[in-house]
């Protein structure tokens, strides 16, 4: 019987875990080697002994109302998309909602997470901690590991050669990049094109001598402002789309969204994507395509080689002097304090049933929470994971037989790319991968049975933006306010936008 469950991380995922756990009745402890909550959301100026943290500018690239836990919106008052600074507001008024605190030790290391010698019987995990130097040793009856993706920089200078033995300026990982004001007037390549890639790229610009941008795979780009103004994620992950993705052939749906893509503008003319290519990236970039048509940011192939102040790229041409090469080239994850026996199950997300259960183990008491990338939110996928593993832990829900884990790992297990930092990795469906999580958990709710009981209701949850709360309509864990906070979404989106009111007697909307 799981009673006391040790929590890994007072990140998001590691607050909605505890909270998770204790609305099943069960005992959590959460170990964060830091000082406060918040994980990568909480900024600080210092490296902090190599903890990842987001950079002093970032914006979140999804909005507040998809993005928030299922039982606690965020203050209507707040903008649609928040700054690091208000996000961890909102993570602290969470926790002091649910009185989170109390069951985090600061300033504690996890050392080591391995089985009880009586493990095949009891399940049970001996963890090893250090607080202040001293180390002490738990036995704890489920592992809930909540340390995310965003772990170990990967840094793959063996595939750009020189520039660790000729190149004579700097070159650091966008995990050390903390603000613009250390690159005054500096020529930087910055190599990557993903989100981080896009967003350095932009803020460097203003400060910079000139920015070129390398990357090696096709990239479509579009902004967080969608038609009419309103947030992109809650005009575009709704189950009528998602409905239209399952029923329309792929290569109709495929081609529909690059001329969406296209009309904002033509990637192709800028460089950046064309609607033959096969293999492409999605990021999130309002500014991008204004500094590239500005010149101040110029796009680059992959780069061959770096000589002792230049960059040959992969088409020939060649940048002098270069100053700096900042690579935004994402992260590995590592679990180094869980034992060999436990790592050598997944060698990543992909072998694990549901993203979540390392399926070969003896006992289903460990769970890697947040190790996901999702088309939105992955704060949302992170508690409904959270929801359905504290189920399992206490009783609730029951997972199929190891063989039965097995078969469908091997089943959804895609081809594994050659970038182990390649995000296409981890990323699946939003909708998909919740939806799956929360009929698991017996919390998805039927759009047919609302249609019959709550029409209202059902027309908001099937062509409305697919926010939490509609996780929290049935089941356990069943929130009172659930149909109230989708009815009133699309208020709490406004709000924080009128802050002067015109009057426009034609506006319907």
């Amino acid at each position: 019987m799981v009673r006391r469950v040790a929590v890994i991380g007072a990140g998001v995922g590691g607050l909605a875990s505890i909270k998770c756990c204790l609305d099943e009745g069960l005992e959590p402890t959460c170990f964060e080697r830091s000082e406060d909550i918040g994980g990568l959301w909480r900024y600080t100026d210092s490296m902090d002994g190599g903890r990842v943290s987001v950079y002093r500018s970032v914006i979140t690239n999804t909005s507040k109302e998809m993005s928030c836990f299922s039982d606690f919106p965020c203050p209507e008052d707040f903008p649609s998309f928040l700054s690091h600074g208000l996000l961890l507001e909102y993570f602290r008024m969470y926790a002091r909602h649910f009185d989170l605190l109390r069951h985090i030790r600061f300033k504690t290391t996890a050392l080591s997470v391995r089985k009880r010698p009586d493990f095949a019987t009891s399940g049970q995990w001996e963890v090893v901690t250090e607080t202040d130097g001293i180390r002490d040793s738990h036995v704890f009856d489920a592992v809930m590991v909540c340390t995310g993706h965003y772990q170990e920089p990967y840094l793959p200078l063996a595939s750009f050669p020189g520039i660790d033995t000729r190149f004579k300026g700097q070159y650091l990982h966008s995990q050390e990049y903390k603000d613009m004001e250390a690159f005054r007037g500096k020529r930087i390549l910055v190599v990557g094109i993903g989100n981080t890639g896009g967003d350095l790229s932009v803020e460097l610009s203003r400060v910079a001598a000139k920015v070129f941008l390398s990357t090696r795979s096709s990239t479509w780009v579009f902004s967080r402002v969608s038609d009419h103004g309103f947030p992109f994620d809650m005009v575009s992950t709704t189950r009528f789309n998602h409905f239209l993705d399952w029923f329309l052939p792929s290569a109709l749906t495929k081609r529909m969204r690059f001329q969406k893509f296209n009309s904002w503008f033509n990637h192709a003319n800028y460089g950046l994507a064309s609607t033959k290519s096969s293999n492409f990236k999605v990021i999130i970039n309002e500014e991008l395509p204004f500094c590239l048509l500005s010149g101040t940011v110029v796009l680059k192939p992959n780069v061959k080689e770096f000589t002792e102040s230049s960059a040959v790229f992969e088409d020939g041409t060649t940048e002098e002097n270069i100053d700096v090469v900042l690579f935004a080239t994402g992260y590995i994850f590592t679990f180094p304090f869980l034992e060999e026996s436990v790592r050598s199950l997944f060698d990543d997300n992909r072998s694990l049933y549901k993203r979540i259960f390392p399926p070969q183990l003896e006992k289903p008491t460990l769970a890697i929470i947040g190790l996901v990338q999702l088309t939105g939110s992955v704060m949302v996928g992170a508690e409904m994971q959270a929801r359905w593993v504290a189920g399992i832990f206490a009783g609730w829900n029951k997972l199929p037989p190891a063989s039965r884990m097995m078969a469908d790992v091997l089943k959804k297990k895609p081809p594994i790319k050659r970038n182990p930092s390649e995000r296409e990795n981890l990323k699946i469906s939003f909708i998909s991968y919740t939806d799956e999580i929360a009929s698991c958990a017996g919390v998805k709710p039927s759009v047919l049975r609302l249609l019959l009981t709550d029409p209202r209701l059902a027309l908001a949850i099937f062509f409305g933006p697919c926010t939490p709360y509609q996780y929290r309509l049935v089941g356990r864990g069943k929130w009172s306010g659930a149909r109230d906070a989708i009815l009133t979404q699309w208020q709490r989106t406004l709000k924080p936008l009128r802050t002067r009111v015109v009057d426009d007697s034609s506006d319907s909307s």
